[in-house]
C-alpha cells in the first residue's frame, strides 16, 4: 500500500515519465543561481512564437461584440459553424468530402487522444507505437484499460516496417502515428504511410479484426524545406487525425483542437456518436467555446514557419560542425541528436553541467539520443553554443 495516498501504479508513472519536469524544475534552481541570460532551457516544447495578428484581430471582435450567449453550453461535439469550417479547411486540403458530422472539437490533442481511445479501446486492446515517441501515449492508453507494445525506427527514425508486422496481433485496435515528429522531427513519406497502411490491411484480414490508424498532427503545418505531409486519409479507410492548434497558431495554453474521422470509415456515424459521448463523460464536455469562435476564421493561418525553419537551420549547422550527429529535422520544433555516450543521462547531466537543459532520449523509449526543443529565442540557441561544445569535447 502507498504510503503516500498515491497509487503505486501512478507513482511508477510519474517516476517513469518525470523527465522533462525535471528538467523544467533543474531550470528554476539553475537561473535562481545563475540568473536567466546565463541558462539555456531547450527541455520543453513551448512555443515562443506570439499568435499571428489575425488571432488577436479576431479575439478583438468577439471582445468588442459579444456573441449572445456565447458563454453558454453548446453540443458536446462543438458549434455547427466551428466544425463546418474545419471541414471546409480538410476538404480543400485533402480532397476529401468532410462534413461536420466528421468533426469533433476537443480540448487540444491530448484531450482529443484520450477521447479516441476511450472511444475505441477495451481492457486488454493493444496500442502499437514507434519509438522514439510521446511518452504521454503510454499513460493515455493506460488510462482506458489497454497497453502499449512499440515497434523500432531505423537510423533514419522510419518506423521499422518488419517490426510493425511482427507486433501487430489479434487484440491491437490502434496503430498511432506521429508526423512531423516528436522529439525527432521526421516527417513519414508516402512510401512509408503505404507500407504501414498495407501492413495494417494484411493484419486486419489475417485476424478478421479491424485496426484505426490514428494519426497524432499537432505539427502538420510546421514543415521546412518543401516537405509535404501526405493526407492520412488516403492509405486507410479506418483513419482517424487528432490535431490542436496549440502550435499552428502559438495557441498551447488555450487547449482548443480537433478530432477527424476519415468520410469513408463504414462505421463513422456510429464512432462520432461514441467520440461525442466521451468528450462528455471524460469531463471535457466541450472545447473551450471563445476558442471556437475564434479558430473558425483562422483554419487556414499558421504562424511564421521560417522562423522555425531559421533556427532549425541555425541549430544544426552549429552542432553537426562540433561533431555531433544529427537527423536532419523536416518539420515540427525539436531536434534529436546521437549522444556523444552511450549513457545518454550521463551526458545530459554533463549538459546541465555547462547550464543546458535538454531530455535524455531514454524518455522517449530510445536510449542513446537528446532531445532539444528550438521553440526559443534565437539568442538562447546562439549563447548554448559554446556550452554544447563544451560538454561534446567533455568526452573526446
Amino acid at each position: 500500500m502507498s504510503s503516500t495516498g498515491v497509487s503505486n501504479k501512478i507513482k511508477s508513472f510519474m517516476n517513469d515519465g518525470s523527465w522533462i519536469r525535471k528538467m523544467f524544475e533543474d531550470g528554476i534552481v539553475l537561473k535562481q543561481k545563475y540568473g536567466d541570460q546565463n541558462v539555456f532551457d531547450l527541455s520543453l516544447g513551448n512555443p515562443i512564437l506570439e499568435p499571428p495578428a489575425e488571432f488577436f484581430s479576431e479575439l478583438r471582435k468577439i471582445a468588442d461584440l459579444p456573441i449572445k450567449g456565447m458563454h453558454r453550453y453548446m453540443p458536446n461535439n462543438g458549434y455547427v459553424e466551428t466544425r463546418l469550417s474545419v471541414a471546409s479547411e480538410l476538404k480543400n486540403e485533402t480532397g476529401f468530402d468532410f462534413t461536420p458530422d466528421q468533426i469533433l472539437m476537443t480540448c487540444g490533442a491530448g484531450g482529443g487522444l484520450n477521447v479516441v481511445m476511450k472511444t475505441l479501446l477495451d481492457r486488454d486492446d493493444e496500442v502499437i507505437i514507434f519509438s522514439p515517441y510521446f511518452v504521454e501515449y503510454i499513460f493515455y492508453a493506460d488510462n482506458h484499460g489497454a497497453k502499449c507494445k512499440t515497434v523500432n525506427t531505423d537510423n533514419k527514425f522510419y518506423p521499422n516496417v518488419e517490426d510493425l508486422e511482427s507486433k501487430i496481433s489479434a487484440k491491437t485496435k490502434i496503430v498511432m502515428i506521429n508526423s512531423p515528429n516528436n522529439p525527432t522531427g521526421v516527417v513519414y513519406n508516402y512510401d512509408i504511410l503505404s507500407k504501414i497502411s498495407k501492413i495494417i490491411r494484411q493484419k486486419e484480414n489475417q485476424y478478421a479484426t479491424k485496426i484505426f490508424l490514428v494519426s497524432d498532427e499537432p505539427y502538420r503545418k510546421i514543415l521546412f524545406d518543401q516537405v509535404i505531409y501526405p493526407n492520412i486519409f488516403q492509405f486507410h479507410p479506418r483513419t482517424i487525425v487528432v490535431t490542436s492548434h496549440s502550435k499552428d497558431l502559438g495557441l498551447p495554453g488555450e487547449r482548443i483542437g480537433f478530432v477527424a474521422i476519415n468520410p469513408n470509415c463504414e462505421c463513422k456515424d456510429e464512432l462520432m456518436d461514441g467520440l461525442t459521448f466521451c468528450n462528455r463523460i471524460l469531463g471535457f464536455v466541450n472545447a473551450p467555446a471563445i476558442m471556437q469562435h475564434i479558430v473558425k476564421h483562422l483554419q487556414s493561418v499558421t504562424i511564421d514557419i521560417s522562423d522555425y525553419q531559421n533556427k532549425r537551420d541555425f541549430l544544426f549547422g552549429k552542432l553537426t560542425e562540433i561533431g555531433y550527429s544529427i537527423v536532419k529535422p523536416e518539420g515540427a520544433f525539436y531536434m534529436f541528436p546521437s549522444s556523444p555516450i552511450d549513457d545518454d543521462m550521463k551526458f545530459v547531466s554533463e549538459l546541465r553541467e555547462n547550464r543546458v537543459l535538454a531530455v535524455p532520449g531514454s524518455g522517449f523509449g530510445s536510449p542513446g539520443h537528446f532531445r532539444i526543443a528550438y521553440c526559443v529565442d534565437m539568442t538562447t540557441l546562439e549563447n548554448s553554443i559554446p556550452a554544447f561544445k563544451a560538454a561534446f569535447e567533455t568526452f573526446h
